[in-house]
């Protein structure tokens, strides 16, 4: 007679494994995010007043945005990733209502994200391909709208997934205290000062860098519900 396989240390083994695998998309999610807002804060002046400016007439810039814009996708993709990665970590003690927060936070934060990278986009095809400043309405409402879904939408969602993240990690203990701490300052942040303080939406991909990390690094133990 055959040896049956051990389906439950298979199983086991599956599980153990997805959250290694997902804390490195998490990983890749900051380092891309985190790429693709320097390039941006480099390449155009911080908020939509300041108009097309210089950096519409110098072809290096335009291509860094683009290039920033074409991260985008992959950013949000590996963000839905790191979001099963939190999940497989919480395991079946999940708090529903918290659960129910994280998931539509974060469902909307990449939805809107996506919104404003589509919408920057389509803005930047109106360029006249001397690269000219293009002036008139169409331009001053694109660039508030772009700005807009980012900093006031995208980012307060971004909050919204930290508190929540971070609330489960702290009730259920699979976060340590100093990434609850962090979580807190981050989503404080991100909540109050995007709009108004530039460069301090990177403290999100900052924060989804440590949180990946620890995913990783503790993706042999056992998350809770699985003991």
């Amino acid at each position: 007679m055959e040896p049956r396989p051990d389906t439950q240390s298979d199983t086991r083994g599956r599980a153990l494994r997805t959250p290694r695998a997902a804390g490195t998309a998490g990983i890749v999610f900051a380092l891309l995010l985190a790429a693709a807002i320097v390039m941006i804060r480099l390449a155009i002046p911080s908020g939509p007043g300041s108009g097309a400016g210089e950096w519409l007439t110098d072809p290096s810039r335009r291509r860094a945005v683009r290039t920033a814009l074409e991260l985008v996708p992959f950013a949000g993709i590996s963000f839905l990733w790191f979001m099963g990665a939190v999940r497989a970590r919480i395991g079946d003690a999940e708090d529903k209502f918290l659960a129910t927060v994280f998931l539509g936070s974060g469902l909307i934060f990449v939805a809107t994200l996506f919104g404003a990278a589509a919408a920057a986009g389509g803005l930047l095809s109106t360029v006249p391909a001397s690269g000219a400043e293009p002036g008139g309405q169409l331009w001053t409402f694109g660039g508030h709208f772009t700005y807009g879904m980012l900093t006031t939408y995208a980012m307060r969602m971004a909050a919204v997934f930290v508190f929540s993240t971070s609330g489960i990690g702290h009730r259920l203990g699979v976060l340590p205290r100093p990434l609850t701490v962090l979580g807190a300052l981050v989503g404080l942040t991100l909540l109050f000062a995007t709009n108004v303080v530039a460069w301090s939406e990177l403290v999100f991909p900052v924060w989804a860098l440590a949180v990946g990390v620890h995913i990783l690094v503790a993706g042999t133990a056992d998350p809770p519900g699985r003991r």
